[in-house]
């Protein structure tokens, strides 16, 4: 009986793992995030658009090829956030960087509306989107909107 659970536990650490397992990502914990970092983010709510053909494809018998990061021209065309609220016109070429952990990959998609936090970097402005989020927000809802303003005007962050 011990040499069969031995097998079975075997067998089971053999396996791999077919999920992926993220925390659920919110707009006041990505606030936060952000606001601790040591990199500079600004809060922009726009459409985002690039060429989506550029997306890594993952092939799954060979995932180990599957590079860990893409980088994309992008643009993002809205409002970025001030203590005043999504005011200031963002119009702005940056850079989306799909992220892939393992076959898994961030998918953001062209002509899609987002609640997105950009790193100011040397080149201009990143969007980086991995499998789990985290800042990004496709499709944001009034709330999302209220939750972020009220973040940057030192109010309650919380979701």
């Amino acid at each position: 009986m011990t040499r069969i659970l031995f097998a079975i536990a075997l067998s089971c650490a053999a396996t791999p793992s077919l999920s992926l397992s993220c925390l659920p990502a919110t707009v006041a914990n990505s606030f936060k995030e952000a606001a601790a970092s040591e990199q500079t983010y600004i809060v922009v709510h726009g459409t985002l658009s690039f060429d989506d053909s550029k997306l890594p494809k993952v092939d799954l018998e060979r995932q180990d090829q599957t590079p860990p990061q893409t980088d994309i021209p992008g643009r993002l065309t809205g409002k970025s956030l001030s203590k005043s609220g999504f005011e200031a016109t963002f119009d702005r070429p940056i850079t989306v960087r799909a992220i892939c952990l393992g076959p898994w990959c961030g998918k953001p998609v062209s002509g899609t509306e987002y609640l997105s936090f950009l790193e100011k970097t040397s080149d201009g402005y990143l969007l980086a989107i991995s499998p789990c989020g985290g800042y990004d927000f496709a499709n944001p809802t009034p709330e999302m909107l209220r939750t972020a303003t009220q973040c940057m005007q030192g109010g309650d962050c919380q979701d």
